[in-house]
């Protein structure tokens, strides 16, 4: 399959396509492999220019978005950001590095950090790994494969230390030395001949089972392992499944690109009826509530926009009180200190800390 270019990539985002997941592989993922990481000669070591107290929004394309937010264990925030590469900040200053730094792409979908604090990074165009020096080019190269333009939509670590690597092409894990493929394994069944194509979520639940969210193009819906065979199924009709997180008490938060939210509470699937035109980017905070995002506020006819927090009982609307809070939040993440973290569209970083927001974007006019 080709990848689709940037722009086609944007204008499917923007146009809200519906043609358009996370298998967390456990130890016994045993695909055929020939040799490991295949390092590229363009590690460079970084040496970042950008240091300032603010995150920096070049406006390469409205469309552009923070993608996705992780905190390392030395306390950093990294963003994913789709135009601008990744920014590091310390809590003072933020550093951004691009491909001049080694990136293989400034389009930025997923990170991770493994066990070994490795910042593992996908991009629209492969994947790369930062060791606390340098940014290496990686190839998913296996016993039948070798790709590095991969685009990475998702990653994951699972309980058993392999890490998952959800493409537009296959659903790849590493156990430290090499990669495999997910579907080479003939030990999985796989009854329904599901392709794992564009996974973008992936989560393994507090039990064990691993849950991975299908994308745009293979629109597979939510596909359990429970590691003997994989089953896919579309609790709402909806194929994209963009987020999967699971609540303090165990249940299993899905949120599908077309049709809302829905959870799997340990026996079956419910849709979320309590409130509508909400969903989007979820969380759930160390205090058991969840987050949604609350849509792009345009006019009186959208939604409520901003973001909405969820008790179990009741609801309440924070709306971001900045221009760039009208765009649609696209990555919600807590903190260690209990922070709330909110990205959005047009490229929009904010901190919610429980009582009132902070504006982390430069704005600039085009």
């Amino acid at each position: 399959m080709m990848l689709l270019t940037k722009t086609q990539m944007k204008t499917y985002f923007l146009q809200a396509i519906s043609l358009f997941t996370i298998l967390i592989f456990v130890s016994n993922c045993k695909g055929q492999t020939t040799n490991g990481l295949s390092n590229t000669k363009t590690s460079v070591k970084l040496e970042p220019k950008l240091k300032k107290n603010y995150f920096t929004n070049q406006y390469q394309e409205a469309a552009d978005n923070i993608h996705n937010i992780l905190q390392d264990k030395a306390g950093n925030l990294w963003l994913c950001a789709t135009g601008d590469g990744i920014y590091r900040f310390d809590g003072k200053t933020f550093i951004n590095f691009t491909t001049k730094d080694g990136l293989s792409s400034n389009e930025v979908w997923s990170i991770l950090e493994d066990k070994l604090g490795n910042i593992w990074i996908g991009t629209d165009n492969g994947l790369c790994k930062y060791d606390g020096k340098t940014i290496s080019k990686i190839s998913f190269t296996t016993a039948k494969t070798a790709t590095s333009k991969n685009a990475v939509w998702s990653m994951m670590q699972d309980k058993s230390g392999l890490i998952w690597f959800g493409t537009t092409e296959d659903l790849y894990c590493y156990d430290g030395k090499v990669f495999s493929r997910f579907l080479d394994n003939n030990n999985i069944l796989n009854n329904q001949k599901l392709q794992l194509k564009w996974v973008q979520s992936m989560h393994q639940d507090s039990k064990g089972t691993i849950w991975i969210g299908s994308g745009p193009i293979a629109d597979e819906g939510v596909i359990a392992f429970d590691g003997k065979s994989i089953k896919s199924s579309k609790p709402n009709g909806d194929g994209w499944i963009r987020y999967i997180i699971e609540d303090k008490s165990g249940k299993i938060w899905f949120s599908g690109r077309n049709n809302g939210v829905f959870f799997y509470d340990g026996k079956s699937f419910q849709n979320f009826t309590e409130k509508k035109n909400i969903g989007g980017s979820i969380l759930a905070d160390r205090a058991g509530n969840i987050w949604f995002d609350g849509g792009e506020k345009l006019n009186s006819n959208e939604s409520d926009g901003g973001i909405w927090c969820y008790n179990g009982k009741t609801f309440k609307n924070y709306v971001m009180p900045f221009s760039l809070g009208n765009y649609s939040v696209w990555s919600i993440f807590e903190d260690k200190e209990g922070n709330i973290w909110i990205g959005t569209r047009n490229t929009g970083l904010y901190k919610f800390d429980g009582k009132s927001f902070s504006a982390y974007t430069e704005q600039k006019t085009r």
